[in-house]
């Protein structure tokens, strides 16, 4: 019976660590070259073209020129109305029929000319048309007929402010065709 020595297979291990190290340096070996191949046709390319950068446009100043006027961030008097001082509703005025509708349930569905007066048709959400002329009073925000055209109704309101005031809002009716 044969008996390996202990020599013997030291030896076989030797000789299996220098063909894994001779592998090993061949594959490193070759992946260098491929790589240096590349980089050189990548070297023969011709360039590509690099985009210019963009142009930057100089800054404008801006100068602020409203320092006397009343400040934004400070509140007018207390009552003035965003300084239409005087504007209030007239509570003694007799109100008009239309008044008693807010302006967003009229709807206004023409016109009518007799002789040289313009009038406006106004339909109330029950059905019913009136006729409305320059003067006359309709919504619920005090709204005053200031001009009538073929195509809308244009009147002016007066609002509360936020600060205990009144204040005129302009307002109109359009035709919905």
């Amino acid at each position: 019976m044969y008996k390996p020595s202990l020599r013997s297979g030291s030896r076989l291990l030797c000789l299996a660590l220098a063909v894994a190290a001779c592998v090993t340096v061949t594959a490193c070996s070759s992946a260098d070259d491929e790589l240096s191949r590349f980089i050189e046709d990548t070297k023969k390319e011709p360039g590509g073209r690099v985009e210019p950068l963009p142009e930057i446009k100089p800054y404008e100043t801006f100068v602020y020129a409203a320092s006397e006027l009343r400040s934004p961030f400070l509140p007018s008097s207390p009552g003035s109305g965003a300084g239409l001082a005087g504007i209030r509703p007239d509570q003694k005025r007799n109100r008009e029929f239309l008044e008693q509708y807010s302006l967003d349930t009229l709807k206004m569905v023409g016109t009518l000319r007799l002789g040289n007066n313009m009038y406006g048709l106004v339909q109330t959400k029950d059905g019913l048309v009136h006729r409305v002329s320059v003067g006359n009073h309709l919504g619920q925000a005090e709204g005053k007929v200031t001009q009538i055209t073929p195509s809308r109704i244009n009147l002016v309101e007066i609002v509360p402010d936020s600060l205990g005031g009144y204040m005129e809002r302009p307002a109109a009716l359009g035709l919905n065709e």
